[in-house]
């Protein structure tokens, strides 16, 4: 899977997971370094010797859990942005997670963002605690998160845009706000049909394309459904975006 997509699998990700003892003292590292390539500046960062020297250049990482410091240095080092750090201390419910980033605008400090997963699938609300901005030849700047402790290994980026809000626009079309969809599904409403009855959510000129997917996840989270069983909502034609002109030009028989 990880050879054809770039995701690693539930094993791959089990091999490089520091244990529940340990991610319970403090920061510590997480290489996800799957693969064997010639690179090795993360050893070479590591002033704690919780790298193990390379035998080989094109050797993975092997990290010694137990001498981390989570200080921080391999992540700006890494070429390939492979390296977080987590720190599940932080707080009973919440951990922090230290993403390298090389995107611009930066966030700022105190705002919220969306925790993506390794697929770039939104699966949290996150605050931005705090900005490494990179410096000299390495630019790779770093972000810490705080996010729900059971996402700290799934975690691995963000979108700078603020999805979990409850004043995000859902459905763009008739403008129904996550915050509204919510209160919905509190009220009962637990299919896409009845909610976009009384909403009009996907009633709009895209048919739901965007805010279909969006309600499902919601449901899904509030009711333990899995969305593959969920009733696909009732569309009505056209079913597709089609030109005004095409509606007004009329038949060919004309």
């Amino acid at each position: 899977m990880l050879i054809k997509t770039g995701i690693p699998t539930k094993e791959d990700i089990e091999g490089i997971t520091p244990s529940k003892e340990r991610r319970q003292k403090g920061p510590v590292a997480v290489i996800e370094c799957y693969q064997e390539i010639p690179c090795n500046p993360c050893y070479i960062a590591c002033k704690f010797g919780a790298i193990k020297e390379f035998e080989d250049i094109n050797q993975r990482p092997i990290l010694d859990f137990e001498l981390c410091t989570g200080c921080g240095q391999c992540v700006i080092k890494c070429p390939g942005l492979a390296i977080f750090i987590i720190d599940e201390n932080y707080s009973d419910t919440e951990a922090l997670v230290q993403i390298p980033y090389e995107f611009l605008p930066l966030p700022e400090k105190n705002t919220f963002v969306t925790g993506l997963d390794r697929e770039g699938k939104p699966i949290c609300r996150a605050r931005v605690m705090k900005v490494r901005k990179g410096k000299g030849l390495n630019k790779t700047s770093t972000v810490t998160l705080t996010i729900p402790k059971r996402y700290t290994m799934d975690v691995r980026s963000f979108n700078i845009e603020d999805y979990f809000s409850d004043n995000t626009m859902i459905c763009r079309c008739e403008s129904v706000t996550l915050g509204e969809v919510r209160e919905l599904i509190r009220q009962g409403y637990k299919t896409i049909d009845e909610i976009k009855r009384i909403s009009r959510a996907g009633m709009g000129s895209c048919q739901g394309r965007t805010c279909r997917h969006l309600i499902m996840q919601e449901i899904a989270k509030a009711t333990g459904q899995n969305m593959a069983d969920m009733p696909m909502s009732t569309f009505r034609p056209p079913t597709k975006p089609i030109n005004l002109g095409m509606v007004a030009g009329g038949g060919d028989d004309e």
